[in-house]
């Protein structure tokens, strides 16, 4: 059939619709089918297909992908690794960790970064390597909590967790010393006095309990901060801490409780009622020789008058008591004056000898003694530079110049087991400062409860209580007592006035919860367990 005619009318009146371009019968109106069709061939401008073989679709991309997953796992592996400065040895175990974790198959995404760290702080935790979690979440860029996630998920994997040692905090220390860049143009012998000093430090720390429970960067920030300053380099404890990756105000509390805790072994110096956590720096030295002195001996030995081996504090306590050093006002005491023009017995053996050591001397006279003894010594070097600078008050620097008060012979300048550090003897036993802290918390919501048994039996027996308010006789007699100016008198009352825990405290006891319960300060589980679901009990 001819396609140019119509197949209803068969005539040749067909005609191609402008719009639509379908071929249309002017005559009967019927529309020419398949007449519309357009063939699209194929060649430089066509459009192209795709070429697949049967049974061999996808083969080579697969293993093309498993090829540089690995590649590409590799490579970041070696990146991080460079930038933990990890030795060969160490960075192979961490590439045969990361391996067996992921069973060969490593991976790709943030999660395989985060397990590259994970898996570099556990090998430096097994290597007694103090890496700090902070530090390894810095350099992998993730959150240390997620990091730490991470890690405890290795270590079950791996079945490490005997074999997992305690976070050693001496270590932690000499990684700081060794590494910190404001160190890096001191000679190495004063790099090494600051280690063995700062171990020291560290480990008194540890006996005083101001490492238990806590972080312990910022201890390291802070003790560093106090043995750069001892050695007269100046550091700012917000530049420390931030290199290693501590809180700013957790280091600056720990830096004034190390600091206090000088100033409570100072007290049995002669001159410790004047030594404040404001001039502690100035008598640190004789402090921490003094607490050197004392953890050279044994705990109940006796003492002996031979001074071989031993720290002499002659020299500490006449330097100490110079008036250019140590203000110190000396009053001659007229009953005390045979002490001092006591004649040489040194030539006498006997029980005089040992009755002499006996005798308890003020420490004014003492101080008295080392000053007459002072004016002796016309052959010490530092009286040629006091003619030299008339007038001008010597500076702590040319003291500490003149004397050399570190002597490094004590053990805690070495790595000690916890238990021989708890053995040693500093001059100062304390408490752990969140013991104390929890019985003043104890004590203080203790005089609450109090209170408010007071406040509930005076509204429920008003008969029997008094006219005059537990509060506003807690008030007046606190500012009266406390304070004498109005500001302060007016601070003491906005204290004192009830506030949200009085009236926790009323509701708890009011629905019968026992004091001792309250004391603990759990409020919000009192709340629910007695207040909230009383009706359901």
């Amino acid at each position: 059939m001819d396609r140019s005619r119509c197949k209803s009318c068969g005539s040749g009146s067909l005609a191609r619709d402008d719009v639509s371009g379908i071929l249309v019968c002017s005559d009967c109106g019927f529309v020419a089918e398949l007449d519309d069709f357009q063939a699209h061939i194929g060649g430089i401008s066509g459009p192209q297909g795709t070429f697949v073989r049967v049974g061999t679709s996808g083969t080579g991309t697969v293993l093309n992908y498993r090829d540089k997953k690995a590649f590409e796992a590799r490579k970041l592996i070696d990146d991080f690794l460079l930038r933990f400065g990890l030795s060969a040895p160490r960075s192979d175990d961490v590439r045969d960790m990361v391996r067996t974790v992921t069973e060969g198959e490593f991976g790709q995404g943030e999660w395989f970064a985060v397990l590259i760290g994970a898996c570099a702080y556990v090998v430096m935790r097994r290597e007694n390597q103090s890496l700090p979690i902070a530090e390894a979440a810095s350099v992998v860029g993730c959150d240390d909590h997620e990091l730490g996630r991470m890690v405890a998920r290795v270590v079950d994997f791996l079945e490490l967790r005997g074999e997992f040692p305690v976070y050693d905090i001496v270590v932690a220390y000499e990684r700081a010393v060794r590494s910190f860049s404001g160190f890096s143009r001191l000679p190495r012998d004063k790099i090494e006095t600051m280690r063995k000093q700062g171990m020291f430090l560290i480990q008194c720390a540890v006996k005083w309990f101001l490492t238990t429970g806590r972080r312990p960067l910022p201890v390291v920030a802070a003790v560093l901060v106090l043995v750069a300053k001892l050695n007269h380099v100046e550091l700012e404890i917000s530049d420390v801490s931030e290199e290693l990756h501590a809180a700013v105000a957790t280091s600056k509390l720990r830096y004034k409780e190390l600091l206090e805790a000088l100033v409570e072994v100072s007290r049995a110096l002669p001159w410790g009622k004047e030594v404040t956590v404001k001039n502690v720096l100035k008598n640190a030295p004789f402090v921490i020789q003094y607490m050197e002195m004392k953890s050279m001996k044994k705990r109940g030995a006796k003492k002996k008058d031979s001074g071989v081996g031993r720290v002499d504090l002659g020299d500490v306590v006449s330097e100490c008591l110079r008036k250019d050093v140590y203000d110190f006002d000396v009053t001659y005491l007229e009953s005390e004056s045979h002490y001092l023009d006591a004649k040489d017995n040194r030539d006498h053996q006997g029980p005089d000898v040992h009755q002499f050591d006996r005798i308890e001397i003020s420490h004014e006279c003492l101080a008295l003694a080392y000053l007459k003894f002072l004016e002796e010594r016309s052959s010490l070097s530092c009286s040629v530079d006091n003619a030299n600078a008339r007038g001008k008050r010597r500076t702590g620097c040319d003291y500490h110049a003149s004397i050399d008060w570190w002597k490094g012979k004590s053990e805690l300048s070495k790595r000690l087991m916890l238990k021989e550090i708890l053995e040693k003897d500093v001059g100062l036993d304390a408490m752990p400062p969140s013991f104390v802290n929890g019985c003043i918390a104890n004590e203080r919501r203790r005089q609450k409860i109090d209170a408010a048994k007071q406040r509930i039996n005076r509204i429920m027996h008003p008969s029997a209580s008094g006219p005059v308010d537990v509060c506003e006789s807690q008030m007046s007699s606190s500012s009266s007592s406390s304070v004498h100016s109005k500001k302060k008198r007016k601070r003491s009352q906005a204290i004192d006035v009830v506030d949200w825990e009085d009236f926790i405290i009323e509701a708890l006891l009011l629905h019968q919860v026992k004091e001792e319960e309250i004391e603990k300060g759990h409020y919000s589980t009192l709340l629910d367990l007695y207040v909230f679901n009383s009706g359901e009990m």
